[in-house]
């Protein structure tokens, strides 16, 4: 289940409930969507949502009476394990183990369309460098292209894109940092931000570079990949995979928030929000990788865990290098 999907189940929670005459919403004060986020803190659930809070006032409720409300029917809905209520009346939902195996064979067979959406698709807009000599809006405009393209707008009237600039030209910094590196200095920093093309930064192969801890982690995700056939061990997200730890957990909310970044980012035409995604997810999926064993070690017998846990491990590289190629860049499958 994605975020958008849960945000659609929620949505239905709260008309039912009206429907119910559990709450009194006129059709003005029901909401036209819901926000679900991933908690603050691990265990908090999969994902959180204020809904309880923002229909308090027009219900006439206590927003915790609010959430239980919603939480006796949410707990009902197909893919949901269980509803918690967090003071004063966030709903802390977790999703069950089959939705989660679900998503990461959903992951697994659209590969590299995974974070493509439609959702763009009556959007005819070009967008364009407000100075073609200026290295950042050029550089940003092409991202900001991909990403259009990916949810599905067409081609249209140019639209300029004005980040901050940088002074130095784009030929200069392709040779300082190289096409990689260069294009990740100018894409990462909000485009209210001034960049730091420093090669002291992003070319150093330190966990300290955010660009090599995302590469990292997706050649890592291959390398278990080419470990795991040798030894026997082949991906599988079986209906019974039970994604629990919290480690897994994170990793996959991470993995189903990417089509809404993705979607936002393209709307927003601001490429920085997919670079600070994949860090998250390469974060994320190094705490999964320590945590969670995803091979067999010693004497120890290959299982569906495993199984299980090699299949997360392939989604998490495909969201990785789906992000990278948004961005225009490369995710080699050695580093």
């Amino acid at each position: 289940m994605t975020p958008a999907e849960l945000s659609r189940t929620v949505l239905r929670t709260v008309r039912r409930a009206v429907e119910a005459d559990e709450l009194s919403l006129s059709v003005l004060e029901l909401p036209e969507q819901v926000l679900v986020q991933r908690p603050p803190r691990p265990g908090c659930g999969d994902y959180a949502t204020n809904v309880a809070l923002k229909l308090a006032g027009p219900a006439g409720r206590p927003p915790r009476q609010v959430a239980e409300i919603l939480r006796r029917h949410l707990a009902l809905a197909p893919g949901i394990a269980r509803v918690d209520i967090a003071e004063p009346g966030f709903l802390n939902i977790t999703l069950d183990a089959v939705t989660h195996a679900d998503l990461v064979r959903a992951v697994r067979q659209r590969g590299p369309a995974y974070g493509h959406g439609e959702g763009l698709r009556d959007v005819r807009v070009t967008i364009v460098p407000a100075d073609p000599q200026e290295a950042r809006a050029t550089v940003v405009a092409e991202a900001a292209n991909r990403l259009l393209r990916a949810g599905g707008a067409q081609e249209g009237p140019p639209e300029p894109a004005k980040p901050q600039p940088v002074a130095a030209p784009l030929d200069e910094l392709l040779r300082a940092l190289g096409p990689d590196a260069a294009r990740w200095a100018l894409l990462r920093p909000p485009p209210g931000d001034v960049p730091q093309p420093d090669p002291s930064v992003h070319l150093t192969q330190r966990a300290s570079n955010p660009l090599f801890r995302v590469r990292y982690a997706h050649a890592r995700t291959r390398a278990l990949l080419r470990n795991a056939h040798d030894l026997g061990v082949e991906p599988a997200a079986g209906d019974h995979a039970a994604y629990r730890h919290p480690a897994e957990t994170d990793l996959l909310g991470l993995i189903a928030d990417f089509p809404r970044v993705v979607d936002a980012a393209a709307r927003h035409r601001a490429p920085d929000r997919v670079a600070r995604h994949a860090e998250r997810t390469a974060d994320a999926f190094f705490r999964f990788h320590d945590e969670c064993p995803v091979l067999p070690k010693g004497d120890e017998k290959p299982s569906a865990v495993h199984g299980a846990r090699l299949a997360l491990a392939e989604a998490a590289g495909t969201v990785l290098a789906n992000g990278l190629t948004l961005l225009g860049i490369s995710a080699p499958d050695h580093l």
